[in-house]
């Protein structure tokens, strides 16, 4: 956690149920707030996340946001971003997180290029520690991926986004999960095949990705055409450099193996020798706190329709940010680095709200690259994926289905001119408003596990 108060973070004398003195916004959206907040009595930092109950509802998201505070109330571990306390009014939810202000593991590599094998080491033993206790605690990820692993101040990782994550309750019959998730060029070849999967080796390969991107720059795994992207993950089909040390590249290839049975598990990772090079294993905070029984998360595993599989899914945490212009720089120290990203609601379908910005970037100059489901802003961009051209410019977007009629656009810059990006997102913003969501949809109640929050002014207890 980082000890120092950020500059412009002055508390207000508004307080969180007489504990917090509450500070400036660090993000906003349709769902809610993000505020900087010090604890009265001893001082600390941390970001506070105010849910609006009534919206939450609204977008039946509440079993998403169950189960990542289900999930963080288990995990005490200092490479997972930590969830201090939870409270409910009737109106709001509130969950005290620990403050993070380094920026996504993303930025880190985007802005820096690849990584030295010392630091990308250094890195990966933190993140093998988190993951390690997760899968300990029972709790696999499903999303690993450098967007979801944040820097704090000192360089060390904290492992965040527990949206899509699984306890042992939604284990099938035969041991395994059986849910599709994660992100495409990071999901593990057995998950593909919806044929069941362990979720501690489907992490692992999620895992050996990373590393992958941290020590080479770029992923081992990709393609604009998704069907061509899976079958090079099912094939295992991916270059390792030969200028890699010979033990990083044996891992990583160990790692990277498609056959899960073949593939190298945690106890294996730490016995390397390039994994054991000046590794210092984490203690975590506390080994001897409870497992959460399953009739008080009251977590349950959906069966999904065939055209829901193929819609991409939001995490929760996402989901709180979102809004018309949304920015979540507050959040970081490096505000360059967190304005790549971009969000906004709308109820146009998808092909109308390609068209409009195909139209839009076409008219400021720019090459327009367009698939089924993504689409990508270019100039300039005939070059290698090791030696960029410094005026090459790339905006990827997507659209997600949040609901009927509800959609959430993302653009994400992925290197290039800054202020290019933000004058095409001031264009974007012009032609293409955010909608207000409040009356999209209704739900009756929240699940029983967050309605028992209710209470004129339910205390702040800590986990």
């Amino acid at each position: 956690m980082v000890n120092g108060e950020p500059a412009g973070a002055e508390c207000t004398r508004a307080s969180l149920l007489g504990r917090y003195e509450i500070g400036r916004t660090l993000g906003e959206g349709n769902f809610g707030k993000v505020k900087y907040a010090r604890h009265i009595g001893t001082g600390g930092h941390f970001a506070i996340k105010i849910l609006d109950r009534s919206k939450i509802l609204s977008l039946r998201i509440d079993d998403q946001i169950r189960r990542e505070i289900g999930t963080l109330k288990l995990l005490k571990h200092p490479n997972v971003v930590r969830l201090h306390e939870v409270a409910a009014s009737k109106t709001k939810i509130y969950m005290v997180l620990e403050f993070v202000n380094g920026g996504e593991l993303f930025d880190k590599i985007a802005i820096k290029g690849k990584l030295s094998e010392h630091e990308g080491r250094r890195l990966f033993q933190q993140l093998i520690d988190g993951v390690s206790y997760c899968h300990d605690k029972g709790v696999y990820h499903r999303d690993l991926k450098p967007e979801n692993v944040l820097v704090d101040r000192k360089g060390n990782i904290k492992i965040s986004d527990f949206g899509l994550s699984a306890l042992p309750q939604h284990l099938g019959n035969d041991g395994l999960l059986h849910t599709t998730c994660g992100s495409p060029n990071y999901i593990a070849p057995e998950v593909l095949q919806n044929r069941g999967y362990d979720g501690s080796l489907s992490d692992i390969w999620s895992c050996g990705v990373i590393l992958y991107v941290m020590l080479v720059g770029y992923l081992p795994f990709d393609d604009r055409n998704l069907v061509v992207l899976y079958q090079k993950i099912f094939k295992g089909d991916c270059q390792i450099p030969k200028w890699l040390s010979p033990a990083a590249q044996d891992l990583l290839k160990r790692i990277l193996e498609p056959n899960p049975m073949k593939r190298i598990n945690i106890t294996g990772i730490r016995e390397h020798e390039w994994f054991k090079k000046d590794y210092v294993p984490a203690v975590p905070y506390d080994d001897d706190e409870d497992v959460l029984s399953g009739s008080v998360l009251s977590i349950k595993e959906q069966i999904e329709e065939p055209a829901q599989e193929k819609c991409t899914h939001i995490n929760a945490f996402q989901l709180i940010g979102m809004a018309s212009s949304l920015d979540l720089s507050g959040l970081f120290e490096e505000e360059d680095a967190a304005q790549r990203k971009i969000r906004f609601t709308s109820t146009h379908p998808p092909k109308d709200l390609f068209d409009k910005i195909e139209s839009v970037a076409m008219e400021m100059g720019f090459e327009v690259h367009r698939g089924a489901s993504k689409l990508k802003v270019l100039k300039n961009s005939k070059c290698s994926k090791k030696s960029r051209n410094p005026s090459s410019f790339l905006v990827c977007t997507e659209v997600f289905e949040l609901g009927p009629s509800l959609y959430v656009v993302e653009l994400r810059k992925s290197h290039g001119d800054s202020t290019l990006y933000r004058q095409l997102c001031e264009r974007l913003s012009d032609e293409l408003g955010a909608c207000k969501t409040e009356q999209i949809m209704r739900t009756e109640s929240l699940s029983d596990d967050l309605s028992s929050l209710d209470g004129e002014a339910f205390p702040l207890s800590g986990f």
